[in-house]
Order: C-alpha cells, then sequence, then structure tokens
C-alpha cells in the first residue's frame, strides 16, 4: 500500500519559516510542529531564494517578486518566439484552408503544444480533435483541391486575374463553377487582383505637320494577319526620370509585334525602331492599315516617309478621341495595372527594360489570355488559326 504524504498549505509554510528563526534549535521546533527538521531546512532556502514568490503550488513560477518584471518580460519573449516560429512554418498552409492547417498541427504535435498552435493558427481546438478523430467528407476534399486551384491560377498569372478569368482557367481544368462561387472562394482565401487605373493621355498633337483621316473608324475585327497595325506611345516613371514606351500591335492576333524604349520623344527613339522591329517580326500585306494618334512622332515627314516605303495607308484619331485608337490604350492599362502600379518609381530604369522585356515577350505575347480571343492565348488562337486554314485548304481540294 503506497504511503500517504502529509499536505501542507502556503500560508503554514511561511509561518513556520518565520517562526522558525526565533527558536533555539531547529530539531525543536521541527518536533513540536511534527515535521522533519530537513524539510523545515528545504522550506527556509525556498523561501531565501524566492521570497513571496515561494509555495505556490505545482503550475506556477518560483520567482523572487524583485525580479518578477524581468522574468515576465522574458516570458513574454519566448512566447512571441514561440508564435512567430509556429506561423512561420505554418505560412504556406495558411491561404489553404483549414484542412491543410489541421494537417499541419497534426504534423508538429511532437514539438508544440495543440493549444498554442490552434490559438496562434486561429483555428478551434475541439474542432481539430473532432477532424482528427473523424477524418473529412468528401465534399471537403474536393473543396480543398478547388481552393488549392484557384490560389494556383490566382499566383500563376500573378495577381493579374479576376473571378472571370479564373473561371474561364477552372473551366479549362474540367471544373463546372460558377463566377459567384470563384468569387466567393477568393474571398475566402483572401485574394484580390490587382484593380484598372485611368490611363492619362499624353499625345502632343500641337504641329504642322499632316494629319491623316481615321480609316480605321473604330472598326477593331480584323479577319487576317497585318490588315491593321496600330501604334501608341506612354511613359513609364523609374527612380531617375521617363521612360517612353512605344508600341505596334497587330490588331487580328492583338500580338505586340514591335515595341522599343527610350530615354527620349524623338522619332529616332520611339516610332522609327519600333516599326523596324515590327517589319522584322512580322511581313507587312498590301493595303495595311497603320493607325496611331496625331502625335509628331506619328505625323513628322521621317516616320511618315517610311510608312510610304512600305505602301502603309495611314490613319489617325480625330483629334482629343482616345476611343479611335482604344485597343493599344487598353494595352497600356494593363501594363500599367498588371506590372507597373503604384511601384513604378522604385524601379531603376535597368530594372523597367528588363521588366518591360519580361512582360511584353515572355507574358503578354505568349502566356496571357485575351477576352478579344475567346479567352485564348495569343500562341493558342494563332495556332487554332493555322490549323483552320489547313482544314479549310484540305476541304477545298
Amino acid at each position: 500500500m503506497a504511503k500517504k504524504y502529509k499536505k501542507y498549505d502556503r500560508i503554514f509554510k511561511i509561518d513556520a519559516v518565520l517562526l522558525s528563526y526565533e527558536k533555539n534549535t531547529l530539531k525543536e521546533f521541527s518536533e513540536e510542529l511534527g515535521i522533519l527538521p530537513c524539510l523545515l531546512t528545504r522550506w527556509r532556502k525556498e523561501y531565501q531564494k524566492f521570497g513571496e514568490g515561494s509555495f505556490l503550488g505545482s503550475g506556477y513560477d518560483r520567482i523572487n517578486p524583485e525580479d518578477k518584471p524581468i522574468f515576465d518580460l522574458e516570458k513574454k519573449s519566448k512566447e512571441y518566439e514561440l508564435r512567430y516560429e509556429i506561423l512561420k512554418n505554418a505560412t504556406p498552409f495558411l491561404y489553404r484552408g483549414n484542412l491543410a492547417i489541421y494537417e499541419f498541427i497534426r504534423d508538429n504535435e511532437h514539438q508544440y503544444s495543440i493549444l498554442r498552435m490552434c490559438e496562434v493558427l486561429e483555428v478551434g481546438y475541439g474542432k481539430y480533435h473532432r477532424w482528427k478523430k473523424n477524418g473529412i467528407s468528401e465534399k471537403q476534399r474536393q473543396t480543398s483541391i478547388l481552393k488549392d486551384d484557384i490560389k494556383s491560377l490566382f499566383f500563376r498569372f500573378k495577381k493579374h486575374y479576376g473571378r472571370n478569368k479564373i473561371t474561364k482557367e477552372l473551366h479549362k481544368l474540367g471544373y463546372k463553377i460558377c463566377e459567384r462561387q470563384v468569387s466567393f472562394y477568393m474571398h475566402q482565401l483572401g485574394l484580390k487582383h490587382i484593380k484598372k487605373r485611368k490611363f492619362k493621355v499624353t499625345t502632343d498633337s500641337k504641329h504642322g505637320y499632316y494629319t491623316a483621316p481615321n480609316i480605321l473608324n473604330r472598326e477593331f475585327k480584323v479577319c487576317e494577319h497585318s490588315r491593321v497595325w496600330t501604334s501608341d506611345i506612354t511613359y513609364l516613371t523609374t527612380q531617375k526620370g521617363f521612360l517612353y514606351l512605344t508600341i505596334i500591335m497587330d490588331l487580328y492576333d492583338r500580338k505586340i509585334i514591335g515595341w522599343s524604349l527610350g530615354a527620349r520623344l524623338s522619332t529616332n527613339k520611339t516610332t522609327l525602331p519600333a516599326l523596324e522591329m515590327a517589319v522584322t517580326n512580322r511581313k507587312i500585306s498590301n493595303g495595311l492599315i497603320f493607325h496611331s494618334d496625331r502625335g509628331i512622332q506619328y505625323a513628322n515627314k521621317a516616320f511618315s516617309k517610311k510608312l510610304e516605303s512600305y505602301k502603309c495607308i495611314r490613319s489617325m484619331s480625330r483629334k482629343g478621341n482616345h476611343f479611335d485608337n482604344a485597343i493599344t490604350e487598353s494595352f497600356f492599362s494593363s501594363l500599367k495595372r498588371e506590372l507597373i502600379d503604384r511601384k513604378s518609381n522604385l524601379r531603376t530604369k535597368k530594372q523597367m527594360r528588363v521588366e518591360i522585356f519580361e512582360f511584353i515577350e515572355k507574358w503578354y505575347n505568349s502566356k496571357r489570355i485575351h477576352t478579344a480571343l475567346n479567352n485564348r492565348t495569343i500562341e493558342q488562337f494563332n495556332a487554332d488559326h493555322y490549323f483552320e486554314n489547313i482544314f479549310k485548304y484540305e476541304k477545298g481540294r
């Protein structure tokens, strides 16, 4: 049979220690109290070390009241360090839903307190244990996979896609889901796409050069490559001044076939090099319409003669009417929304050149889906166009 030990409360221990210093011998006082001398000696040592912080019982830290402020600060510091460590390790799981967080907690039970992890990661302690005991339903598992795919698409397209385009991409993966549901899950995951900004007109049309009539007349739908090219110029802010981006787009597939980026607005640094690139990348067909605004970079003699040498039909927007060149303006809006946003003044000119190249050649012209192309990339649209022509040719033989 196990021996039972008598328990003494805190007040008794403190009184015993204080009275022991008034007695002649420790042994006699111990016998008077009915305790062993060694026990009283141990109480005295604890009281000498911790003072009023002694004899608090299990679950309490023994600390001298004078050292308590420092002790509390150290304790809080350790708690914050532990909290930071849990959050750091759990970061990849935070936006994947509660199921992913539950799995993280289960895999780290040996390292951290379950209660502490639930508190830090803001999930219910009871819900976690119910999940651990009963598992998850098939519906919950499918929802978790769907959320993972939504998050993957969102970051794959660099936070540029909202619910409409994310829904289109999910349809390609085989999901039957509406835009309202995608919006609901994106809100749950905290995913917000970069919104459009108003475009600022910068065209200088106050000059004495010839301006062409608006031949295009907002007929933006084209049935073949190299029938209509449109062009425009915008400015980009960097750490040390502006850079000017000139682009030439083929309206048929919306591809940027020519572009230039320079620190000056002269024709030799803007429209001429962009046109040279466009002619190199895509053959000019007879009767090609070249549409632009009335800016001096397009109206001057040097650029006009270059277009005439290629037998292009010139077309210009009406004065002050940027809607006549809406497609290229839309490109610049996408550029500034998806790449530049409000951090342009933090980039150096060298960084801006690299990022513009990456955006046009590796993103816009190859990977980005376009609503005007029935939610296909330019590469997919041109591939479909190629096979359609082969089919028509074979059918006509």
